[in-house]
């Protein structure tokens, strides 16, 4: 979710990259008054990466409708249950309670902006990542993303167990919610789709790295525990 009035297009290729280094994008949406003269550059860019605009007009000079109406989406989508993670593209504070309610929620807050970013925000997220990074990204595509399955090379399984170990709990137990959160917030981001698989759970169990235990109920919670 972009936030149009606040983001540049030139960053747009290279994010969507990073995300995709998460998992896929399945709903990519951009907020902003397209009447304005300066938004007039995100056309090619929205086209190229099937981007859906939302026309937010600014009713009054000095009031952000547009914050308002990514927000009131972004409810609207979080109670859908269907997502497990939001990326939310934007520099303005206006966001910190909004990635503080999507993680109550138990979902990942991804956030996106540039370095004048309020610190309120950028801690409200589970991972922050800063536009001028973004360069450096390596880009994986949703093929490769649906790979055939392989098992990580022993200098990533070694990243994992240090991850889980990281993670767990005084008894060696890691919730997996917990640890892909924290497998994101590597330097070289590390997610099951770079091996093919959809789910964390299926390529720890794989690779034998760790045992899996699923607890709880109604919503049932995948842990993990080092061999």
């Amino acid at each position: 979710m972009v936030d149009g009035d606040n983001v540049t297009p030139r960053i747009l290729t290279p994010l969507l990259d990073r995300v995709r280094t998460y998992d896929r994008a399945h709903l990519k949406r951009i907020y902003g008054d397209w009447t304005k003269p300066q938004l007039n550059g995100w056309k090619e860019v929205l086209l190229e990466h099937s981007i859906h605009p939302i026309q937010q007009f600014s009713y009054t000079n000095g009031k952000n409708a547009t914050d308002i109406a990514m927000i009131i989406d972004a409810m609207d989508l979080l109670h859908t249950g269907r997502f497990s993670g939001f990326c939310l593209v934007s520099s303005d504070s206006d966001f910190t309670r909004l990635a503080t309610r999507i993680r109550e929620q138990g979902v990942t807050a991804y956030g996106f902006g540039d370095r004048k970013t309020p610190h309120s925000f950028i801690k409200a997220c589970d991972a922050f990542v800063y536009f001028d990074t973004l360069q450096k990204t390596k880009t994986v595509s949703d093929t490769q993303c649906l790979s055939t399955r392989r098992i990580p090379e022993k200098t990533d399984l070694n990243k994992l167990r240090k991850v889980i170990r990281a993670s767990a709990d005084a008894t060696g137990w890691a919730a997996l919610s917990v640890v892909g959160v924290n497998l994101g917030k590597l330097k070289t981001p590390f997610t099951a789709k770079h091996f093919g698989y959809d789910k964390l759970s299926e390529l720890i169990l794989d690779s034998g790295v760790a045992d899996i235990e699923i607890r709880g109920a109604p919503k049932p919670c995948a842990m993990a525990r080092l061999k």
